[in-house]
């Protein structure tokens, strides 16, 4: 309770959820001593990927005993998440701490939520300064409050696509103009870039990169992948090949972002793991609301003897990618649905094809949401589709054959009340 008082508290300090800029942050992290300058980072930026490109970045640093603090948005089922310090979840009376301390030195001052988060992330790093530090980018990089960093290691760019629009001009709500945010103003280190949905934007992330002096890291340039057999994947780079162990993961894209992961381990400098620290690492790897299987709890009692799965993909690259596993099932899927208002709720339903119905829920204690009643006339194109107020009757109201699968997604908010209510 008390944490969540200064949250809200914290949340009242600017006007605007998102103002981009990076004058505030900058003036804070100044009066904090600039904490941030003393930090060798990996920074990662994209649309979709980041999160789990760093749970394999730190499965495999953990097994080279190299300690992480680690910086992530948003959170799942607890603010704790985005403050990871020598590889452990700050607790509630530390971070409350923290967070009273960085808003006294603030005294006032206006500046958004997450700059302020961020803020505290970097003064709360001073006690482990020697850590190798992991920060996500929250929006665009070109005006994200994590952009204020001096020392980096190296820079993952994962995979672009189209997000996040209603920050952007009207005019110019494009992948170029998403790609400029995301790359154009990155620092001089290693730049790794992972597997793009095709040649055309891997391209114009080329062209963007241009006159960065970094040394480039390309997929299917510099590094690959290939699925194997016998539960094996290969892994090659210009440092030789590995042939690796699949990780206990759903989802032929986690190899990719785990091939991301290694291929910024192997061309980042001062990061010397063998190779079978990688090996031991893949199989470590979680990743939590992408493509999880709930295989316990009241949710999964409600199944019986069919399978559940949470994805908290919430944009069209991520429905594509869940519409690849889908359609490697020989099963029935049953999609549940909620998702925020901003996004296009209608392109990214269309990209899921062959399911046998679809139910739209609310989302709880989050008003920027669309109510699943209004979702569902948005989407009564859509044959089989219903409307239950909770993801707890929408999962009853389901009539599951044998082998019959239900899968929850559309927004990471919806996933966490998955796991919070499992």
């Amino acid at each position: 309770m008390k944490l969540q008082k200064t949250l809200q508290r914290l949340q009242k300090l600017h006007p605007k959820e998102i103002d981009l800029s990076l004058n505030r942050i900058k003036k804070l992290c100044n009066k904090l001593g600039n904490p941030q300058d003393n930090l060798t980072c990996i920074q990662v930026a994209g649309t979709n990927g980041k999160y789990s490109t760093i749970q394999a970045l730190r499965a495999i640093l953990i097994q080279g005993d190299i300690k992480c603090n680690i910086y992530t948005s948003p959170h799942l089922q607890k603010i704790n998440e985005r403050f990871v310090y020598n590889d452990k979840e700050i607790k509630d009376d530390d971070l409350i701490k923290l967070l009273h301390e960085v808003e006294e030195i603030n005294a006032g001052e206006e500046i958004t939520f997450f700059e302020i988060l961020t803020a505290a992330f970097f003064y709360g790093c001073k006690q482990y300064q020697k850590n190798l530090t992991i920060c996500e980018f929250g929006l665009f990089a070109r005006f994200d409050a994590v952009n204020i960093l001096k020392k980096n290691l190296a820079t993952i760019i994962t995979t672009i696509g189209l997000d996040h629009l209603d920050w952007l001009p009207e005019n110019e709500r494009t992948i170029d103009r998403i790609i400029f945010e995301k790359t154009n103003s990155l620092i001089n280190s290693t730049i790794i870039i992972s597997k793009q949905t095709d040649n055309i934007i891997q391209d114009k992330i080329k062209k963007s990169l241009k006159y960065n002096k970094s040394k480039k890291v390309f997929f299917n340039d510099l590094y690959s992948y290939t699925l194997g057999e016998n539960n094996f994947f290969y892994y090659e780079d210009e440092y030789g090949g590995l042939k690796l162990p699949l990780p206990n993961l759903n989802g032929e894209f986690q190899l990719s972002n785990i091939a991301t992961a290694i291929a910024t381990i192997r061309n980042a400098e001062k990061l010397n793991l063998s190779n079978e620290n990688i090996k031991k690492g893949i199989t470590k790897i979680q990743s939590i609301a992408r493509l999880q299987e709930i295989k316990k709890g009241k949710l999964k009692n409600f199944c019986k003897n069919n399978r559940l799965f949470v994805d908290g993909a919430h944009n069209p690259l991520g429905a594509l990618v869940l519409n690849k596993f889908i359609n490697n099932i020989d099963s029935n899927v049953h999609v549940i649905l909620g998702m925020m208002n901003n996004k296009n709720h209608k392109e990214y339903i269309s990209h899921f094809k062959n399911i046998s119905s679809l139910t739209t829920v609310d989302i709880k204690n989050q008003p920027n949401s669309i109510k699943g009643i209004l979702l569902k006339e948005k989407l009564n194109h859509i044959s089989n589709i219903n409307y239950k107020s909770s993801i707890e009757d929408a999962i009853k109201s389901i009539a599951l054959e044998k082998n019959d699968i239900i899968l929850i997604t559309g927004s990471l908010y919806l996933a966490g009340e998955v796991l919070n209510l499992n």
